[in-house]
């Protein structure tokens, strides 16, 4: 299929041949929802964490004899039933919340959204992005013509286009990827998707195979 590519007022200069397989794959839902779950569970980290009787302190010493106390028998504070000893059954940071996928599913839910996007007209080629000097009002005024104001928007850009990430960073709703970082819940979670000439060739080669 054919792709319009436009410039940075918005209007059409060219258009270039991309493999049918990438911008024209089916929707998928089941699909890519396996897929962002995959992503996210992937992303989480084990943060809360219980300690057990043998990671408290104290409790080296009997708290008191085994007998004639008129106490029930006890051998350390560090028991789950005293007050400050080890939690029985707690969350543990041990947990692996990871998922597998195999690649080619995660490659085909990648097409389908944005062939999707695509359809939609939420997927837009620009010749390319150009900022001399790192300046966040210069590419805010860009970002209107091209995207349109207070709309979430991922910006595909060449790896190391240093004057564009300096730009845009401070821009609330702009996220910046390159081709090789390009996942799943980026397309997902931001409403347009914009490509600059070069890095959507970068990710056709990319999945040129």
């Amino acid at each position: 299929m054919k792709i319009p590519v436009l410039d940075i007022n918005n209007k059409e200069i060219e258009q270039i041949e991309v493999k049918d397989e990438i911008f024209q794959a089916e929707w998928n839902p089941d699909l890519v929802h396996q897929a962002l779950v995959t992503y996210l569970a992937n992303q989480r980290k084990p943060w809360a964490h219980t300690k057990d009787r043998g990671e408290v302190s104290g409790g080296g010493k009997k708290p008191w004899r085994q007998k004639h106390t008129g106490h029930a028998r006890h051998g350390s504070i560090r028991s789950p039933i005293w007050k400050g000893g080890g939690v029985t059954f707690g969350p543990r940071k041990e947990k692996i919340y990871r998922k597998k996928i195999n690649a080619k599913m995660k490659k085909q839910a990648l097409f389908s959204v944005l062939s999707k996007k695509i359809k939609e007209k939420e997927l837009k080629v620009i010749n390319e992005i150009k900022i001399n000097e790192p300046k966040t009002k210069e590419a805010s005024k860009i970002l209107s013509i091209i995207s349109g104001k207070n709309i979430k928007t991922l910006i595909v850009s060449k790896p190391k286009n240093k004057n564009l990430f300096l730009s845009f960073r401070n821009l609330p709703k702009v996220l910046l990827s390159t081709p090789q970082t390009l996942n799943i819940y980026d397309t997902l979670n931001n409403k347009n998707i914009i490509f600059e000439k070069e890095a959507l060739l970068q990710f056709v080669e990319k999945y040129k195979k």
